[in-house]
Protein backbone atom coordinates (compact mmCIF):
# COMPACT_ATOMS: atom_id res chain seq x y z
CA UNK A 1 0.00 0.00 0.00
CA UNK A 2 1.37 3.65 -0.88
CA UNK A 3 3.15 5.10 2.19
CA UNK A 4 0.49 7.95 1.46
CA UNK A 5 -2.40 5.62 2.13
CA UNK A 6 -0.99 3.38 5.11
CA UNK A 7 -4.02 3.63 7.66
CA UNK A 8 -1.79 4.57 10.69
CA UNK A 9 -0.90 7.98 8.65
CA UNK A 10 -4.93 8.60 7.76
CA UNK A 11 -5.33 8.00 11.02
CA UNK A 12 -3.16 10.88 12.26
CA UNK A 13 -4.34 13.35 9.69
CA UNK A 14 -7.84 12.91 10.65
CA UNK A 15 -7.17 13.83 13.88
CA UNK A 16 -4.34 16.18 12.98
CA UNK A 17 -7.32 17.63 10.79
CA UNK A 18 -9.87 18.02 13.53
CA UNK A 19 -7.17 19.35 15.57
CA UNK A 20 -6.52 22.31 13.25
CA UNK A 21 -10.15 23.04 12.30
CA UNK A 22 -12.16 22.34 15.92
CA UNK A 23 -12.00 22.31 19.26
CA UNK A 24 -12.92 18.60 20.09
CA UNK A 25 -10.62 16.58 22.00
CA UNK A 26 -8.04 14.07 20.92
CA UNK A 27 -5.73 11.65 21.19
CA UNK A 28 -2.43 12.17 22.54
CA UNK A 29 0.20 12.54 20.24
CA UNK A 30 -1.42 14.84 17.52
CA UNK A 31 0.78 17.35 16.55
CA UNK A 32 -0.25 20.51 14.56
CA UNK A 33 3.56 21.10 12.99
CA UNK A 34 3.05 22.72 9.37
CA UNK A 35 4.27 19.80 7.95
CA UNK A 36 1.71 17.57 9.53
CA UNK A 37 -0.65 20.18 8.50
CA UNK A 38 0.17 20.09 5.08
CA UNK A 39 -0.67 16.93 4.46
CA UNK A 40 -3.51 16.45 7.04
CA UNK A 41 -5.09 18.60 3.93
CA UNK A 42 -6.62 15.71 2.27
CA UNK A 43 -8.70 15.17 4.85
CA UNK A 44 -10.14 18.53 5.66
CA UNK A 45 -13.61 16.92 4.78
CA UNK A 46 -13.63 14.45 7.03
CA UNK A 47 -13.33 17.01 9.68
CA UNK A 48 -16.34 18.72 8.23
CA UNK A 49 -18.10 16.19 8.06
CA UNK A 50 -17.52 15.51 11.79
CA UNK A 51 -18.54 19.06 12.32
CA UNK A 52 -22.00 18.71 10.03
CA UNK A 53 -23.11 16.10 11.68
CA UNK A 54 -22.56 18.20 15.18
CA UNK A 55 -24.71 20.76 13.76
CA UNK A 56 -27.63 17.72 12.07
CA UNK A 57 -27.50 16.47 15.26
CA UNK A 58 -28.31 19.60 17.19
CA UNK A 59 -31.15 20.76 14.65
CA UNK A 60 -32.77 17.32 15.12
CA UNK A 61 -32.62 16.88 18.77
CA UNK A 62 -33.81 20.62 18.67
CA UNK A 63 -37.17 19.19 16.51
CA UNK A 64 -37.86 16.55 18.44
CA UNK A 65 -38.54 18.52 21.13
CA UNK A 66 -41.24 20.82 19.17
CA UNK A 67 -38.44 23.79 18.99
CA UNK A 68 -39.52 24.82 15.58
CA UNK A 69 -37.23 25.13 12.46
CA UNK A 70 -35.77 28.89 13.52
CA UNK A 71 -34.82 27.94 17.12
CA UNK A 72 -33.68 24.42 15.36
CA UNK A 73 -31.10 26.12 12.62
CA UNK A 74 -30.18 28.79 15.53
CA UNK A 75 -28.74 26.18 17.54
CA UNK A 76 -27.40 23.60 14.74
CA UNK A 77 -25.51 26.92 13.67
CA UNK A 78 -24.36 27.33 17.23
CA UNK A 79 -23.33 23.95 17.56
CA UNK A 80 -21.24 23.96 14.79
CA UNK A 81 -19.39 27.30 16.06
CA UNK A 82 -19.07 25.74 18.94
CA UNK A 83 -17.07 22.91 17.66
CA UNK A 84 -14.88 24.92 15.34
CA UNK A 85 -14.02 27.28 18.57
CA UNK A 86 -15.87 30.02 15.62
CA UNK A 87 -12.62 29.67 14.51
CA UNK A 88 -13.88 30.57 10.90
CA UNK A 89 -16.34 33.34 11.96
CA UNK A 90 -13.18 34.57 13.65
CA UNK A 91 -11.64 35.02 10.31
CA UNK A 92 -14.71 36.08 8.56
CA UNK A 93 -14.69 38.88 10.84
CA UNK A 94 -11.12 39.95 10.67
CA UNK A 95 -11.37 39.93 7.08
CA UNK A 96 -14.34 41.68 6.55
CA UNK A 97 -12.86 44.93 9.07
CA UNK A 98 -9.29 44.72 7.09
CA UNK A 99 -10.66 44.74 3.32
CA UNK A 100 -13.57 47.41 4.54
CA UNK A 101 -11.09 49.65 6.78
CA UNK A 102 -7.52 49.61 5.59
CA UNK A 103 -6.01 51.73 3.17
CA UNK A 104 -3.52 50.20 1.11
CA UNK A 105 -2.57 46.68 1.73
CA UNK A 106 -0.19 47.04 4.45
CA UNK A 107 -2.59 49.14 6.33
CA UNK A 108 -5.13 46.10 5.62
CA UNK A 109 -3.52 42.87 6.88
CA UNK A 110 -2.40 45.47 9.86
CA UNK A 111 -6.23 45.50 10.10
CA UNK A 112 -6.52 41.90 10.18
CA UNK A 113 -4.09 40.69 12.73
CA UNK A 114 -5.92 43.23 15.30
CA UNK A 115 -8.08 40.85 17.47
CA UNK A 116 -10.34 43.35 18.48
CA UNK A 117 -13.68 43.24 15.92
CA UNK A 118 -14.97 46.22 14.21
CA UNK A 119 -18.01 47.41 12.46
CA UNK A 120 -17.48 46.09 8.81
CA UNK A 121 -16.70 42.54 10.64
CA UNK A 122 -19.56 42.49 13.15
CA UNK A 123 -21.79 43.53 10.27
CA UNK A 124 -20.01 40.42 8.29
CA UNK A 125 -20.57 38.05 11.14
CA UNK A 126 -24.25 38.74 11.85
CA UNK A 127 -25.19 38.63 7.58
CA UNK A 128 -23.29 35.26 7.86
CA UNK A 129 -25.24 33.54 10.99
CA UNK A 130 -28.61 35.21 9.82
CA UNK A 131 -28.27 33.80 5.93
CA UNK A 132 -27.63 30.10 7.68
CA UNK A 133 -30.34 29.76 10.19
CA UNK A 134 -32.75 31.26 7.33
CA UNK A 135 -31.69 28.58 4.90
CA UNK A 136 -31.76 25.66 7.60
CA UNK A 137 -35.40 27.24 9.12
CA UNK A 138 -36.61 27.47 4.91
CA UNK A 139 -35.87 23.46 5.27
CA UNK A 140 -37.77 22.44 7.80
CA UNK A 141 -37.53 19.14 7.82
CA UNK A 142 -34.87 17.73 10.32
CA UNK A 143 -33.53 15.49 7.49
CA UNK A 144 -32.87 17.23 4.58
CA UNK A 145 -31.48 19.73 7.34
CA UNK A 146 -29.24 17.08 8.10
CA UNK A 147 -28.40 16.10 4.52
CA UNK A 148 -27.89 20.57 3.72
CA UNK A 149 -26.00 20.37 7.39
CA UNK A 150 -23.41 17.56 6.22
CA UNK A 151 -22.63 19.01 2.45
CA UNK A 152 -22.29 22.22 3.49
CA UNK A 153 -19.52 21.58 5.75
CA UNK A 154 -17.65 18.97 3.82
CA UNK A 155 -17.56 21.14 0.98
CA UNK A 156 -16.64 24.32 2.59
CA UNK A 157 -13.74 23.05 4.14
CA UNK A 158 -12.81 20.71 1.37
CA UNK A 159 -12.67 23.96 -0.66
CA UNK A 160 -9.32 25.06 1.60
CA UNK A 161 -6.71 22.87 0.39
CA UNK A 162 -7.80 24.13 -3.54
CA UNK A 163 -7.19 27.35 -2.67
CA UNK A 164 -4.20 27.36 -0.69
CA UNK A 165 -2.72 24.98 -3.91
CA UNK A 166 -4.31 28.00 -6.39
CA UNK A 167 -3.54 31.36 -4.85
CA UNK A 168 -0.46 33.13 -3.24
CA UNK A 169 0.05 33.87 0.80
CA UNK A 170 -0.64 37.22 1.26
CA UNK A 171 2.72 37.31 3.71
CA UNK A 172 5.47 35.46 4.15
CA UNK A 173 5.26 34.99 7.84
CA UNK A 174 1.15 33.46 8.03
CA UNK A 175 -0.79 30.84 8.25
CA UNK A 176 -1.65 30.18 4.79
CA UNK A 177 2.25 30.70 4.01
CA UNK A 178 3.51 28.26 6.12
CA UNK A 179 1.09 25.71 5.55
CA UNK A 180 1.46 25.86 2.19
CA UNK A 181 -0.32 23.64 -0.39
CA UNK A 182 -1.16 20.03 -0.33
CA UNK A 183 0.79 17.51 -2.50
CA UNK A 184 -1.02 16.74 -6.02
CA UNK A 185 -2.01 13.24 -4.75
CA UNK A 186 -3.25 14.74 -1.47
CA UNK A 187 -5.06 17.70 -3.04
CA UNK A 188 -6.78 15.18 -5.20
CA UNK A 189 -7.61 12.87 -2.34
CA UNK A 190 -9.24 16.16 -0.64
CA UNK A 191 -11.69 17.20 -4.02
CA UNK A 192 -12.34 13.46 -4.70
CA UNK A 193 -13.58 13.07 -1.18
CA UNK A 194 -15.49 16.07 -1.10
CA UNK A 195 -17.20 15.67 -4.29
CA UNK A 196 -18.44 11.36 -3.02
CA UNK A 197 -19.19 12.75 0.50
CA UNK A 198 -21.86 15.83 -0.93
CA UNK A 199 -23.05 13.84 -3.44
CA UNK A 200 -23.92 11.27 -1.35
CA UNK A 201 -25.32 13.58 1.49
CA UNK A 202 -27.76 15.43 -1.47
CA UNK A 203 -27.74 13.15 -4.57
CA UNK A 204 -25.99 13.92 -8.00
CA UNK A 205 -28.40 16.88 -8.86
CA UNK A 206 -27.96 18.90 -5.54
CA UNK A 207 -24.63 18.16 -4.92
CA UNK A 208 -23.60 19.12 -8.65
CA UNK A 209 -25.31 22.28 -7.85
CA UNK A 210 -23.78 23.04 -3.90
CA UNK A 211 -20.14 22.00 -5.62
CA UNK A 212 -20.56 24.38 -8.35
CA UNK A 213 -21.72 27.40 -6.58
CA UNK A 214 -19.58 26.86 -3.37
CA UNK A 215 -16.78 26.91 -5.88
CA UNK A 216 -17.78 30.07 -7.30
CA UNK A 217 -18.27 31.49 -3.85
CA UNK A 218 -14.72 30.27 -3.35
CA UNK A 219 -13.46 32.10 -6.47
CA UNK A 220 -14.78 34.90 -5.92
CA UNK A 221 -13.45 35.49 -2.15
CA UNK A 222 -10.12 34.69 -3.07
CA UNK A 223 -10.21 37.21 -6.22
CA UNK A 224 -11.35 40.03 -3.93
CA UNK A 225 -8.58 38.83 -1.68
CA UNK A 226 -6.36 39.17 -4.51
CA UNK A 227 -7.14 42.81 -4.95
CA UNK A 228 -7.18 43.76 -1.58
CA UNK A 229 -3.76 42.02 -0.40
CA UNK A 230 -2.60 40.62 -2.92
CA UNK A 231 -2.95 36.63 -2.07
CA UNK A 232 -4.83 34.88 1.05
CA UNK A 233 -4.24 34.94 4.61
CA UNK A 234 -5.75 32.10 7.84
CA UNK A 235 -8.58 34.60 8.13
CA UNK A 236 -9.10 34.86 4.54
CA UNK A 237 -9.14 31.14 4.35
CA UNK A 238 -12.06 31.66 7.15
CA UNK A 239 -13.90 33.58 5.39
CA UNK A 240 -14.09 31.63 2.34
CA UNK A 241 -15.34 28.67 4.30
CA UNK A 242 -18.07 31.26 5.40
CA UNK A 243 -19.22 31.88 2.34
CA UNK A 244 -19.29 28.63 1.06
CA UNK A 245 -20.70 27.31 3.88
CA UNK A 246 -23.45 29.86 3.52
CA UNK A 247 -24.06 29.23 0.05
CA UNK A 248 -24.43 25.20 0.24
CA UNK A 249 -27.14 25.96 2.42
CA UNK A 250 -28.76 28.36 0.55
CA UNK A 251 -28.51 26.32 -2.67
CA UNK A 252 -30.16 23.63 -0.71
CA UNK A 253 -33.18 25.49 0.35
CA UNK A 254 -33.76 27.12 -3.17
CA UNK A 255 -33.59 23.43 -4.57
CA UNK A 256 -35.76 22.11 -1.94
Amino acid sequence: MPGNLDPAALRQDFFTALGFLTRLPLPRGVTLAAEDLRRAQRLFPLAGLVVGLIGALAFWVASALGLGSWPAGALAVAATALATGALHEDGLGDTADGFGGGGDAGRKLEIMRDSRLGSYGGLALILSVLLRVTALAALADPDMAGAALVAAHVASRGALPAVMAAAPAARPDGLAASIGAARRPDLWLALGLTALLVVLALGLRGGFFVLALVLLAGAAVVRLARRQIGGITGDVLGAIQQAAEATALLTVAALA
